[in-house]
């Protein structure tokens, strides 16, 4: 991860997804990338993903 992760964003109780989600939303921008995909872990083995695209 260019940024670091999501642990070295720090872990803001129930605002985890949101945070990672805004910092590769800001990382599209900066780059000027057309696609990015976020996933974290939701706990008790499950998981979520988001494939943004920029149009």
């Amino acid at each position: 991860n260019p940024v670091g992760g999501g642990i070295s964003l720090g872990h803001p109780l129930g605002a985890t997804g949101c945070r990672i989600l805004a910092t590769m939303l800001n990382e599209m921008e900066r780059r000027d990338v057309r696609k990015g995909i976020a996933s974290a872990c939701i706990g008790f083995g499950m998981a979520i993903a988001t494939i943004i695209e920029r149009v």
